[in-house]
């Protein structure tokens, strides 16, 4: 990286280093006055204890009286005293190599992220979870995360999400991680098909039936978040798609399989997409974590037979195929002054392969259409540090490997 680049991120990462002080914390550490650490190492990551807090309905144990709640003399009514609401704001810095003639790029983007947070009970074992996108590079982002949370079903052991979630949020939480770059085979498109592993509507179970052990079912829409229809449906065709995620805890190592079955119509033509893949998550005690994922997605025809030799598709195919794409990503967690100290060291690698240009990103992969990418390989390392306990400042130098362009990103989290 030229010496340019160096000396603008000096400067950028001084400049972010002395953010004004937050004093407010988020809604449910307010509701039990409580210090963020309890549920994050650190914001917005959960340690194990805010795993079960969520899975719990956002109670800290089963069967506990509610809290911050109106007595109504109505067993059938729970309402909460006040509305729970809490903010998150995330603002970079960021500049790239090998733009403009190997010129650095430097971007202020700043809100990159506004969301308005809000969640807990609605009634015992009922519980709710949502937020709303203020501002989302540049734009109102709507509604994401945005469900109803019924736990323990009956005393079953199951518990349900109905609603709006990521697919893959049984594996690892996108809206968790620390780094600023993505878990790209999550995010990844293939074609015109629909599906990925990000946001959905559908319904979400969960349990674990054997020590140790966690099971996930998902029933799923497979259009994303787009708008209804001119019928007002979310769906565009009848069949649901289908997930499932199995994991099992050997002692400081956490093992699961996944697995993904979809079908799409569009123009009388129908798409099949598979995916499959395994999952690890290794924990090292008082020094941090390593996760890693591997993910294989074949799709019968992603254009839905509209490659013809008047409108070719990538790669110039004038005739209906198939494709394969593999992914992976490898992330290292260190807390070096433990899980609630306030440095925190990320590394993060991205891996994607297909056997035709048939994937987007969303990373301005090609300046002329369709832009679609065959390979794609990202490297990054970031130190993060806790100016406040819900004040995070981070640090992030990126490597592209395909094209040999570097990425440094400064910034700040706050929650409040």
């Amino acid at each position: 990286m030229c010496i340019c680049l160096r000396r603008v991120a000096g400067l950028l990462f001084a400049a972010l280093a002395f953010p004004s002080v937050v004093h407010a914390i988020p809604a449910f550490a307010r509701k039990y006055s409580v210090s963020c650490a309890l549920c994050h190492a650190p914001v917005p990551r959960l340690n194990s204890f805010g795993a079960r807090f969520a899975a719990n309905g956002f109670e800290f144990a089963k069967g506990e009286e509610p809290r911050d709640t109106v007595t109504t003399g109505d067993v059938l009514l729970r309402l909460q005293r006040t509305l729970p609401l809490a903010v998150r704001f995330d603002g970079f810095l960021s500049a790239w190599s090998g733009k403009q003639g190997d010129k650095a790029v430097v971007d202020f983007q700043s809100p990159w992220v506004i969301k308005l947070l809000s969640g807990g009970q609605v009634a015992d074992k009922v519980s709710y979870y949502m937020y709303f996108l203020l501002g989302e590079r540049g734009e109102v982002g709507g509604l994401e995360d945005a469900y109803l949370q019924f736990t323990d079903i009956q005393g079953s052991g199951v518990s349900l999400i109905l609603g709006q979630f990521q697919v893959s949020d049984p594996l690892f939480k996108r809206e968790l991680r620390l780094e600023y770059d993505d878990y790209r085979p999550f995010s990844l498109k293939v074609g015109e098909a629909r599906p990925d592993l990000t946001y959905e509507r559908g319904a979400m179970a969960f349990f674990s039936p054997w020590t140790g052990g966690d099971v996930t079912v998902q029933l799923l829409n497979g259009q994303g978040l787009s708008g209804t229809t001119a019928e007002r449906r979310f769906d565009r065709d009848t069949p649901k798609n289908v997930a499932l995620r199995v994991s099992q805890e050997v002692g400081r190592l956490r093992l699961g399989g996944f697995g993904y079955y979809g079908s799409e119509k569009s123009s009388g033509v129908t798409n099949s997409t598979v995916m499959w893949g395994p999952d690890a998550t290794l924990a090292l005690g008082e020094v941090g974590e390593l996760n890693a994922l591997f993910l294989r997605r074949t799709d019968d025809d992603p254009f839905f037979g509209s490659c013809t030799s008047v409108n070719p598709c990538p790669d110039g195919a004038t005739q209906p195929f198939g494709t394969t794409v593999s992914s992976a990503f490898a992330e290292a967690v260190f807390w070096p002054k433990g899980p609630t100290g306030r440095v925190f060291l990320t590394g993060l690698y991205n891996w994607v392969d297909s056997d035709r240009s048939v994937v987007s990103l969303g990373i301005g992969e090609s300046e002329s259409a369709p832009g679609y990418l065959k390979r794609y390989q990202s490297l990054s390392g970031g130190v993060h540090f806790l100016y406040k306990r819900n004040v995070r400042m981070m640090f992030e130098l990126g490597w592209d490997i395909e094209r040999k362009q570097g990425n440094l990103v400064t910034g700040t989290v706050v929650a409040f």
